[in-house]
């Protein structure tokens, strides 16, 4: 409960934060709203080696404040899917562990956004340009996993013996993209973005082994060590390692964004 309460504050905070920077001299400037859609993807204790694995789709809504020709501030919205499974590694010891989980990702995002040439849309003689961006987010996540037929949230069964982690966390977004004017106030773009999340548990794998005896739910104990479910040969044993040990995961949106710009005769000087 207070993960959930702590989410919807950060999320309140960073919109409000977001529609002042929107509100700030908006007749002088001009500003746009635009929707995002793609794949979803992440790194961490599941997927250790390709940063660029999609495996799930995404979507969201955004609007921009354009201060001038190369800067700008954006408040988003993205929604997405993320997968892993051990059971689909090339390493031969992560199919011996043999974990598996799937979250949906609602992220809030505020970023800033920087062109590496002039552009507005039907105004500036450049009809493309690279951008890259940075900024802060807040994202909520819920891990879980498909144990004999049934969908368990992971969180609460504790698979690495410790107190429940939050369900929601910082995360730092950056990433670059290309933009094109394809027509009037209309730009399509293309954008790669990183969140380095300021937590390990998006897959709900992190540290070590739990303590077996510890576990009074079999769906906790059954899904704390799954290497067995095939061999009948458990190899997880309290406090050897289960996770990668780094501190943090990494989850990516990958696609495209469509975007309307609302021209005001101050963009034409």
């Amino acid at each position: 409960m207070h993960a959930i309460i702590k989410f919807d504050w950060m999320a309140k905070f960073l919109a409000v934060i977001g529609l002042l920077f929107i509100s700030y001299h908006l007749q002088a400037q001009s500003w746009e709203v635009g929707a995002f859609g793609g794949g979803a993807g992440y790194m961490g204790d599941l997927n250790q080696t390709n940063p660029v694995k999609v495996s799930g789709a995404a979507a969201g809504v955004f609007v921009k404040r354009n201060f001038n020709r190369y800067l700008s501030a954006k408040l988003g919205y993205n929604y997405g899917i993320i997968r892993g499974a051990d059971s689909t590694s090339s390493d031969p010891s992560a199919r011996t562990r043999n974990l598996s989980f799937r979250t949906s990702l609602s992220e809030i995002s505020l970023t800033g956004e920087f062109n590496f040439m002039e552009y507005t849309p039907s105004v500036t003689h450049n009809i493309y340009t690279p951008y890259f961006f940075a900024g802060v987010s807040v994202v909520n996540y819920n891990p879980q996993a498909i144990y004999q037929g049934q969908i368990y949230d992971l969180r609460p069964l504790q698979t690495e013996g410790e107190k429940p982690y939050a369900n929601s966390a910082i995360a730092v977004p950056f990433g670059a993209g290309i933009k094109y004017n394809i027509a009037g106030s209309l730009t399509l773009a293309a954008e790669l973005g990183y969140r380095a999340a300021f937590t390990d548990y998006i897959d709900d794998v992190s540290g070590t082994y739990a303590n077996k005896a510890g576990y009074s739910n079999p769906e906790a104990l059954a899904l704390s060590d799954r290497s067995g479910e095939r061999t009948g040969v458990y190899t997880g044993t309290a406090g050897t390692q289960r996770g990668d040990l780094r501190p943090r995961d990494t989850y990516l949106f990958i696609g495209f964004t469509i975007s309307y710009t609302f021209i005001t005769s101050k963009c034409y000087y």
